[in-house]
């Protein structure tokens, strides 16, 4: 009698066990990205092992200087394992461990948990990923991406030989509080040769700098009373980060040189 039981939990557990493994291998809807607001929580339980030699990486081209708000980067994530069905799970969260900004997918991903989250939609032989993170439209602070990798070994089923790697990646908000902040016009934008700044407060010294893409300073200016006006001609072609300076207050805004 006891045989037939242990023979029918055998049966019942093939097919159940078939439907996990299949569900997951489009990525969880839970929380598994290995983030404090996740709890720590990944795929690690299932997946302990080191067979697969993994590792991987987080980046973006969010400017070493900071994000802006209400702003869309590239997030990209860049594993290296001996293993042919690489999945993930990432997430972003402020100090608070609170998730901020949201996500849209590219090719091979899918977005969970409202946008907030996003995972892998189908595994990945090269464990290389790309897709969008917009930024909150508020100032919600430093953000850090979580990221937790599993390097699969192709066995199909759980077990010690995959690899789970977590990483994350951080960057700061170029946001400013209202007291320091400084509202700024300039024209025209795109812009080949001048470019005027208007400022709203009457200032003796004005500080006019030009980050590039990847948060390094192209260019830095100071401006006099009597002329508010940047030659930008010797500027390579491409997109800017401008920061104006003035009686201690700062202001930015996204140039594009042409």
């Amino acid at each position: 009698m006891n045989k037939n039981y242990f023979f029918k939990f055998i049966l019942l557990a093939i097919p159940v066990s078939a439907f996990l493994l299949m569900s997951s291998s489009g990525g969880r809807n839970d929380a598994r990205s290995g983030s404090p607001g996740d709890n720590g929580a990944s795929c690690v339980t299932c997946h302990p092992g080191p067979v697969t030699n993994a590792s991987a990486e987080i980046t973006s081209d969010i400017p070493d200087t900071g994000y802006l708000l209400d702003t869309d980067y590239t997030i990209n994530i860049n594993t290296t394992s001996s293993s042919s069905s690489v999945g993930f799970q990432l997430t972003a969260e402020n100090s608070s461990n609170t998730k901020i900004g949201s996500f849209t997918a590219g090719s091979g991903s899918r977005t969970i948990n409202s946008d907030k989250s996003i995972t892998h939609s189908t595994p990945s032989a090269s464990g290389d990923w790309s897709f969008t993170w917009r930024s909150p439209s508020t100032d919600l602070g430093r953000v850090t991406f979580y990221s937790a990798v599993n390097a699969s070994a192709g066995e199909g089923s759980f077990g010690g030989n995959d690899q789970v790697v977590l990483v994350n990646a951080s960057s700061a908000s170029l946001s400013i509080s209202e007291a320091q902040k400084i509202d700024f016009a300039m024209y025209p934008n795109p812009a080949s040769d001048i470019l005027n700044i208007d400022l709203p407060i009457i200032s003796e010294k004005v500080t006019v700098e030009f980050y590039d893409q990847i948060g390094k300073l192209a260019y830095s200016q100071n401006l006099s009373t009597n002329s508010k006006t940047v030659n930008v001609k010797d500027l390579a072609t491409g997109i800017y980060i401008i920061k104006v300076i003035a009686d201690g207050k700062i202001g930015t805004q996204k140039f594009i040189k042409r």
